[in-house]
């Protein structure tokens, strides 16, 4: 069975670039291990007889005819559902590069 240690999960934190405080380690040494001995228990399935596929539903580019649809709704009521701060009538996200 799988069974990580704490120096297991302090040297996978390291390449991860975490820092992780001495109670997540623990926390983290075991919920490792539960899911390393969850994956050995998948790897004992049988898929000889099963075709790989990366989805199971047959579906393929589904999509819905794109229609306008009249709204009596102003720039203004748009703006109040945001919960985020609006700033010159435009929505203020937080920035993309992490900065």
């Amino acid at each position: 069975m799988a069974n990580l240690s704490h120096d297991d999960v302090r040297h996978i934190a390291k390449l991860a670039r975490l820092h992780l405080r001495e109670e997540e380690v623990e926390k983290f040494s075991r919920e490792l291990t539960s899911i390393l001995q969850y994956v050995e228990k998948l790897q004992t399935v049988d898929t000889k007889s099963v075709e790989p596929t990366a989805q199971v539903t047959g579906l393929a580019n589904v999509f819905r005819k794109d229609e306008v649809q009249e709204s009596d709704a102003t720039a203004a009521d748009l703006l109040s559902c945001s919960p985020l701060p609006i700033i010159e009538k435009q929505i203020q996200t937080p920035s993309a590069h992490g900065s």
